[in-house]
């Protein structure tokens, strides 16, 4: 896009859509907030659960059809996410001219030499897909903070990423042929077939099981700190006079601490653990020998139609 072309920051319709983006950010959560305020009972102490259920229909033929909060969190999200990458690229131009565009670019040259670094010249298209999937990670995450069930808390959820993640791999070892990788699971010996075919499963389990259980343990824990420590104020500085024992002054400033770990460095760092995880695995799971081999045969059986004369 030329100069010329620039679009005008400053005018009335220009910003308009950058309202209606920072919306489409915004409304998603605070409906989630909404149905999350509507459908929660009313508890006395520390009460831990899984997902709100918000619908459930017993009369399907396989099995029921719920609708989880952790489902609807998890596209409140995916419509966030999509609000701020439309907001991040809203006008364009080929010279920033804008600081979310220079945000924009510095997040796409991050991920793009993480792609690189990691994976290799020949997976550079994956780059939108792995930041797909730190952003996903890391704000399903992060939307505790807001008092929201983390969708990475359910184990649902991550057991689907690692799903996906999983058909991926074999998609790209069956690159050599699936005769080959029949062939490996026997190797270096046979009696290791049934390890290997366990590991093969191991792969997305454990990827669906660490992301899930790292974020559900640091909820719990900081659950269990906070009420603790409500219930040590009560004990220790109960004796004050009036309203003055009633305050769980203890509450204040340690649990902010821990969430800090526990929600925001833990959240983010297993949403780049989940990348880095999913990066190697698929990389590492081309049979670049038996590929090219398969590629070399195919040319020259292509090479040997071609020289036959014609019937």
């Amino acid at each position: 896009m030329t100069e010329e072309m620039a679009p005008d920051i400053h005018s009335k319709h220009f910003k308009a859509v950058d309202r209606a983006l920072i919306a489409l950010m915004i409304l998603p959560i605070l409906a989630c907030m909404v149905l999350k305020i509507i459908y929660t009972p009313a508890t006395e102490g520390v009460h831990i659960s899984g997902a709100l259920v918000f619908y459930q229909n017993d009369a399907m033929p396989v099995m029921p059809l719920i609708i989880s909060e952790s489902q609807v969190n998890s596209w409140g999200v995916m419509i966030s996410i999509l609000g701020l990458c439309l907001y991040l690229t809203h006008g364009l131009t080929a010279r920033a001219v804008t600081k979310r565009q220079l945000v924009a670019e510095w997040i796409v040259e991050k991920c793009q030499n993480l792609v690189n670094e990691n994976m290799g010249d020949y997976f550079s298209a994956w780059g939108p897909f792995v930041t797909a999937i730190i952003a996903l990670s890391a704000f399903s995450s992060l939307i505790c903070l807001l008092g929201l069930f983390s969708p990475t808390g359910d184990v649902n959820i991550t057991g689907g990423w690692a799903i996906l993640v999983f058909f991926l791999i074999m998609h790209y070892k069956f690159r050599g042929g699936f005769w080959n990788y029949f062939i490996g699971l026997f190797k270096p010996i046979p009696v290791f077939a049934p390890m290997n075919l366990i590991g093969e499963f191991a792969t997305p389990l454990s990827m669906a099981f660490r992301h899930y259980g790292n974020i559900l343990s640091g909820a719990v824990i900081s659950a269990l700190m906070a009420s603790a420590l409500g219930g040590l104020s009560q004990t220790v500085l109960g004796w004050l006079p009036g309203v003055l024992g009633e305050i769980p002054f203890l509450r204040v400033g340690l649990p902010a601490i821990l969430s800090i770990y526990f929600d925001v460095f833990s959240g983010c760092m297993q949403a780049f653990i989940f990348a880095m995880l999913t990066m190697l695995n698929v990389s590492g799971a081309v049979p670049w020998d038996d590929w090219n081999a398969r590629k070399e045969k195919r040319a020259r059986r292509k090479a040997g139609a071609a020289q036959q004369p014609a019937a």
